[in-house]
């Protein structure tokens, strides 16, 4: 491929992204006993989901072994 080749397919690649549009991931977590959409949850209760750490149960529970 001659560089003018490359240019072009690279600007006709970059046109095809801008057209690209992608669907709403939507997000699930356990809240007071079930499961539920995060987007349906109270202002207070999304706020809270933001600080969650998450952990590895396994882990966890090697890291409380070696506390003891």
């Amino acid at each position: 491929m001659e560089k003018k080749e490359i240019a072009a397919k690279i600007e006709e690649l970059e046109t095809r992204l801008q057209q690209v549009k992608g669907t709403e991931c939507e997000v699930y977590s356990r809240i007071v006993g079930y499961f539920r959409p995060v987007k349906q949850w109270n202002n207070g209760k999304q706020e809270e989901y933001t600080e969650r750490e998450t952990f590895i149960a396994e882990h966890a529970k090697e890291k409380a072994e070696v506390l003891n």
